[in-house]
């Protein structure tokens, strides 16, 4: 038995790759294994290229598999594209309508399945995903009754009949496969799971529902690979609590809007990718300014310009720190797993009030979409913090000033009024003011207000800066990185670990601003320090340089391919370092 197993599907775009994947994960969730799916998929809306590969196993995972146990080819440029991940010990199930033929150098066995044909005979070509299924379920030496929740759910509503035939697809397929395997059927089958129900989702819709839990609603947004999930979530769900969602017509109707409804005592927000936030920058310029809550989503693709917009990169960093003009204070926070993008998600919302300024949340393609596995969670968790907002009658002022919005406390942190209320009324503008809000350009004004506008930071409440597994005080190695390298940077800890080499890891969550207190002794205790990250300058290993220091034992692993590290590329790399 097989404790992982790594499963890809491919053909082109609009063949139904993704509901092939969709029905196998959704019976291994069900079943009790936990799962991390990544999909390739094409810039074009039809056509091109596309595969879905899914990890397997009963315990947790949170990286793409090195290699590839079995491939299920729809097209003959998916064995082309993707046999090099195959071993001796994979296979590839290859439609027979297209003829397919095994690369020389490849060791993996190859069999001729018609999945269109049987498709075809119970009705439709379009079936063929399901008989694949069933081919699979024969390799897997599953019982196709798994499915049968799965197609029920997915073809219910379509009728008796359509369901039957979808299960006969599945029964077909077994049949075939087993026919062409004979003693090898079940050759792949893996460690039984515990049974457990988990979610399943990709991280999009983990910070759309954190949005929602933390009391979110009014969305404004363009829609964007690879962010629009988020919005297409809350269209679906936030009406059911009262909310609305605008799609406007570019993202600087998107980011002011949010303003404008956050100013409203709405907590509101938006997501994009990188070239929305290049257009949203003056409009974080102008809640920095005026002290109004924003938040806002950075799902970071391959750039620039265009790019590469349905590919992994991490290259949004420096943007998200100097990206506007002027300096405001703001927050950035990097989530890494589906229940910090979460959790994460309502702290953003949290600090945004708090504080009264702009909080980007920052992923990247490969959280944003890909689908993994995760428990329930545990929504007792949840805090709701709205800080200093002023909800009732304020007392008259003398003389009839306007009120102090903008007031120099402390802790910088001025009341905040929404509009109406009595005895509230103050100026808002963009240019540099009074603690009322009226213009003021006056060199000692101004320098009270930029220290008064930054002195909040320092009561930022942020639960978790850096997620730390550092169980060496001298270590060999300080592995680092931020968003979705997370698991794979896990996998290679273990791997050294386990051939002797003392490994720590930090994953940084809170970027900016940047955790220097948290993050330096790890550095010093450490004899070389690898920064690991999709981009091609090493930005992060930048910012560690300039916060922390370190100049001479800092190394960069970047990776600006449009694809995600593998465990074993990085392995490799961080051996490298090492020698």
């Amino acid at each position: 038995m097989l404790h992982q197993l790594s499963w890809k599907v491919g053909g082109q775009q609009g063949e139904g790759i993704e509901s092939t994947g969709e029905i196998f994960s959704m019976a291994m969730n069900r079943l009790g294994y936990h799962l991390y799916g990544y999909r390739h998929f094409s810039s074009r809306i039809k056509g091109g290229h596309t595969n879905n590969k899914i990890t397997v196993r009963p315990t947790p995972v949170r990286a793409i598999a090195d290699d590839l146990d079995i491939l299920v080819a729809f097209d003959q440029e998916t064995i082309d594209v993707n046999y090099k991940e195959l071993t001796e010990n994979s296979i590839i199930l290859g439609d027979s309508k297209f003829d397919p033929v095994k690369p020389e150098d490849s060791k993996a066995p190859l069999f001729s399945v018609p999945f269109t044909e049987i498709a075809s005979e119970l009705g439709t070509s379009l079936m063929k995903n399901m008989v694949a299924i069933g081919a699979t379920s024969a390799l897997m030496n599953l019982d196709n009754k798994v499915f049968q929740s799965v197609v029920d759910e997915i073809f219910g509503r379509k009728g008796e009949e359509v369901v039957k035939k979808n299960m006969e697809a599945i029964e077909r397929g077994h049949a075939a496969m087993s026919e062409l395997l004979g003693e090898r059927v079940g050759e792949w089958e893996l460690e039984p799971a515990d049974g457990k129900r988990r979610m399943f989702i990709i991280g999009n819709d983990a910070v759309a529902l954190g949005a929602l839990a933390a009391g979110s609603r009014f969305m404004a947004a363009y829609p964007i690979t690879p962010a629009s999930e988020i919005m297409e979530y809350m269209i679906k769900k936030l009406p059911q609590f009262g909310g609305a969602v605008i799609q406007t017509e570019d993202e600087i109707a998107a980011a002011t809007m949010a303003i404008g409804a956050n100013y409203g005592g709405v907590r509101a927000f938006t997501a994009s990718a990188g070239p929305g936030l290049s257009l949203m920058m003056e409009s974080i310029g102008l809640s920095g300014m005026t002290e109004q809550p924003l938040v806002i989503f950075d799902t970071q693709r391959g750039g620039p310009s265009t790019g590469l917009p349905t590919k992994q990169e991490q290259s949004d960093l420096m943007a998200m720190f100097y990206g506007t003009h002027g300096e405001i204070p703001k927050v950035v926070i990097a989530p890494s797993t589906i229940e910090e993008a979460f959790f994460d998600t309502i702290q953003a919302f949290n600090i945004a009030e708090e504080l009264q300024l702009p909080v980007i949340v920052l992923t990247d393609l490969q959280l944003a979409l890909g689908k993994q596995t995760s428990d329930p969670f545990d929504y007792s968790k949840i805090e709701i913090r709205r800080g200093k907002i002023v909800e009732s009658e304020l007392p008259e002022p003398e003389n009839k000033d306007y009120f102090k919005r903008f007031e120099n406390t402390d802790d910088g942190i001025s009341l905040r009024v929404l509009p109406g209320t009595p005895n509230g009324i103050h100026h808002v503008t963009g240019v540099e003011h009074d603690e009322t809000g009226k213009p003021n350009e006056a060199p000692g004004n101004r320098n009270v207000q930029m220290d008064k506008r930054f002195r909040k930071l320092d009561y930022l409440n942020f639960d978790t800066p850096v997620y730390v597994n550092a169980p060496h005080e001298e270590a060999d190695v300080l592995v680092v990185g931020f968003n979705s390298t997370r698991g794979a940077i896990e996998e290679v800890q273990q791997r050294l670990s386990a051939d002797g080499v003392k490994v720590n890891h930090a994953h940084i969550r809170l970027l900016f601003p940047f955790p220097a207190a948290e993050v330096a002794p790890l550095v010093a205790g450490a004899k070389k320090v690898v920064v690991v990250e999709n981009n091609k300058t090493g930005q992060l290993a930048n910012i560690l340089k300039m916060n922390v220091g370190g100049h001479d034992k800092v190394k960069s692993i970047t990776k600006y391919d449009g694809t995600p590290f593998l465990p074993r590329e990085l392995e490799n790399k961080v051996k490298e370092l090492l020698d």
